[in-house]
């Protein structure tokens, strides 16, 4: 079983410090999405063809590893690979289950958040497999290149074309890291390509039993897309324990369905509050 080891002091003080590093989302308005021939074209290569990628990554030869030069841990490797196949890079992490600094980690989050997402058709999280590696299991996960972090967007004063379909972006994140309790959650995490699509990396202190949720809903989370939340209230616990249940820890599955079921509960509250419009848009 996975201990908790943070007192009600510290989960306030870690779920402040998550919500300071990334700026709340904005009120959805209507506004088309940007098209055309001469769009950028998105960094999401595995859309549509996440088997091929899962297969490739148990597989691929890794030539090399380095250290990330931000935004990560120790715990974290840059892998690269042998030259010809579907990706040339990939994010490998080392953390076997259990507490570093504090906080509980483990490289099963990673595939773990991976499976999630597609069970949710999010595609926020790139494709993550476990796998051995130097003869001890590892996770691995392709790397996406070609982005901006939130961070780096922020320092430079960027602004996205279509602040309607940023927000509606950041919306179903922030909904996903209530879901996993991601007490990392930080602007480095979250990547945006030259389509401005978000892109969800480093899950590695997600799926704890704890109940936290960093984006408090009603405040830093108001709206959500009613499709988005109707997949999140639909999902079935045997399904997500059949998806994840191998990759964390005992008790982890029964916390996200608790964490599910409040943040349903206080979506449908809100609704009751302002109005349904007003809470669930299209």
């Amino acid at each position: 079983m996975r201990r908790m080891l943070w007192r009600s002091v510290s989960l306030t003080l870690a779920a402040a410090a998550c919500l300071a590093a990334s700026p709340p989302a904005m009120p959805f308005q209507q506004a088309p999405a940007p098209a055309g021939p001469s769009a950028p074209v998105s960094s999401k290569v595995w859309i549509g063809r996440n088997a091929e990628y899962e297969a490739f990554l148990r597989t691929v030869e890794i030539t090399r590893t380095e250290g990330f030069k931000k935004g990560v841990t120790g715990k974290t490797k840059h892998a690269f690979f042998k030259p010809g196949g579907l990706a040339a890079e990939g994010a490998l992490r080392t953390a076997r289950p259990g507490f570093y600094d504090g906080f509980f980690e483990s490289h099963q989050s990673e595939p773990a958040a991976y499976r999630l997402d597609r069970l949710l058709e999010l595609d926020m999280v790139p494709p993550a497999v476990e796998r051995q590696y130097n003869g001890e299991a590892v996770s691995l996960q392709i790397f996406i290149g070609n982005t901006r972090d939130l961070r780096d967007i922020t320092v430079q004063k960027l602004h996205a074309p279509d602040p309607t379909r940023w927000n509606y972006e950041l919306h179903r994140a922030y909904m996903f890291d209530d879901l996993v309790a991601n007490i990392d959650d930080n602007a480095t995490n979250l990547m945006f390509d030259p389509q401005w699509n978000l892109i969800k990396i480093d899950c590695s202190r997600c799926f704890t039993n704890m109940l936290v949720q960093p984006f408090e809903i009603g405040t830093k989370l108001s709206q959500i897309d009613r499709p988005f939340f109707d997949r999140v209230k639909a999902l079935d616990k045997a399904t997500v324990a059949r998806e994840i249940g191998d990759l964390v820890e005992g008790g982890a599955v029964d916390a996200l369905f608790a964490r599910r079921n409040a943040i349903i509960k206080a979506f449908e509250k809100l609704a009751m509050q302002k109005g349904a419009s007003q809470v669930f848009v299209p």
